[in-house]
């Protein structure tokens, strides 16, 4: 095991200690941990019970994994129930910004940012991914989406204009000038928060290592 792991468990330990020079030490033998998967001295301390899948320990990464636990996560990694899952939460996010668009009659840039929010979790769910392939994924879902839900609030301003319905709208769209209208209701400004989006997607689609995947 790797001092990371072992010391997930020695947090939990009613027989832990800290020591200036060396850390978290063990209170029966006053040495780092030398146990190898469990510990026979080792009791739970219930103040430190984690709660299932709340707690997080932030200062654990995959780097500091053995390699027989990095095997597993990477087992685990699904990444066609990733791109659904990621997709899924696109399209909702996408439609969400329109319907807020079309209530408020202003087009909220600050939605890319909850969109990809809502992808790279989405695609964390899905597919426990630890690879840089699913970084990927999560931002360019997350930039995908925002642009659907830009063309969404297009639609909706159209059918606005024009009296009709928004699915008659959407029907009737003459999608030969869907790059020319994109590009004409495209800012600087969009692309920042594009930006901010794929960053979003990015940063939340991998998997975190929680204290319970250690144990």
């Amino acid at each position: 095991m790797t001092r990371a792991e072992q010391l997930a468990f020695c947090n939990q330990c009613c027989n832990r200690k800290m020591d200036l020079q060396q850390g978290m030490i063990c209170n029966l033998t006053d040495q780092k941990a030398t146990f190898n998967n469990t510990c026979t001295d080792f009791i739970q301390d219930e103040d430190k019970r984690l709660s299932a899948s709340h707690r997080v320990q932030t200062d654990i990464t995959i780097d500091d994994l053995s390699p027989k636990l990095l095997e597993k996560f990477q087992q685990e990694q699904n990444l066609p129930v990733a791109v659904i899952f990621g997709f899924v939460a696109g399209i909702l996010g996408a439609v969400l910004w329109a319907m807020i668009t079309v209530a408020t009659g202003w087009q909220i840039g600050y939605m890319a940012i909850a969109i990809g929010f809502m992808v790279g979790h989405a695609v964390r769910i899905g597919g426990k991914g630890i690879a840089p392939t699913f970084g990927f994924i999560g931002a360019g879902i997350a930039v995908l989406s925002c642009f659907i839900g830009n063309f969404f609030s297009v639609i909706a301003q159209i059918a606005d204009y024009s009296s009709l319905g928004y699915f008659e709208t959407l029907y009737m769209f003459d999608y030969g000038q869907f790059f020319p209208v994109m590009a004409e209701t495209f800012g600087i400004i969009d692309l920042l928060f594009y930006g901010f989006a794929a960053f979003e997607g990015w940063k939340f689609a991998f998997r975190q290592v929680s204290q319970e995947d250690l144990q």
